[in-house]
């Protein structure tokens, strides 16, 4: 799968930096945002571009480089990532086998490397999970400078299929929270329950009761209180 999950103190802010394709590659587009990065990169991707290769176009022709932050991800797993120069303290980011994790406007600049070892030492999590860990520890190191606000994970299929709405697996954002971390979480546990849900509906409608019996009790013990 391809994913992005970002937390900030702005509002709103999985509808700026998160872009995604099942099948083409997954973009972060940060600091001062270009949104154009988005929708322009990966259309790059989708021509055939590797990451580095789409991500270097997007600079060149981009007079605020200094100031972007940028991260991309293609289908293949080759990632590249851009921190301009002018980008504001703390700002960096870390690369690693398939994934990239970068952060500006930090407290400490011990934020990208808590992200990657949090990211590295959560592989059996589901990627939803792991990219939560990598958020939860670049918060437990301070964040961002001016607090927090909005959060969003996105999610897609690694390979795109013959039915597209069906590609994108998560999308939740938390707008404008107190503890945007912390409502995001429960966001994706609740999501994980309808999963279930969705797959008792189903084995409902093949007349398969046993099943789906499995399937709403697998969701209650996820979300008793709904």
């Amino acid at each position: 799968d391809l994913a992005v999950a970002v937390q900030s103190h702005w509002f709103s802010v999985g509808t700026a930096v998160s872009w995604a394709e099942a099948g083409v590659g997954a973009i972060a587009t940060q600091s001062f945002t270009n949104k154009s990065f988005g929708p322009r990169g990966l259309a790059l991707l989708r021509s055939g571009m590797p990451a580095q290769q789409a991500l270097d176009e997007l600079l060149r022709t981009d007079e605020g480089r200094d100031v972007r932050q940028v991260a991309i991800v293609d289908s293949k797993g080759r990632v590249a990532t851009h921190t301009g120069s002018k980008c504001i303290d703390m700002a960096g980011h870390r690369q690693g086998n398939q994934f990239s994790v970068q952060a500006n406007m930090m407290l400490r600049a011990t934020v990208p490397d808590a992200m990657a070892k949090a990211f590295e030492a959560s592989a059996r999590l589901p990627l939803a999970e792991r990219l939560l860990a990598a958020l939860d520890a670049a918060q437990a190191q301070g964040g961002d400078i001016r607090g927090r606000q909005s959060a969003a994970l996105l999610v897609v299929r690694g390979k795109a299929t013959a039915t597209p709405w069906e590609d994108r697996l998560i999308d939740l954002r938390v707008d404008d929270s107190a503890e945007p971390l912390r409502e995001l979480g429960r966001l994706l546990r609740l999501h994980r329950a309808y999963e279930h849900m969705n797959a008792g509906d189903l084995a409902v409608e093949k007349n398969d009761v046993p099943g789906a019996i499995r399937e709403y009790e697998a969701a209650e013990k996820l979300f008793p209180e709904n």
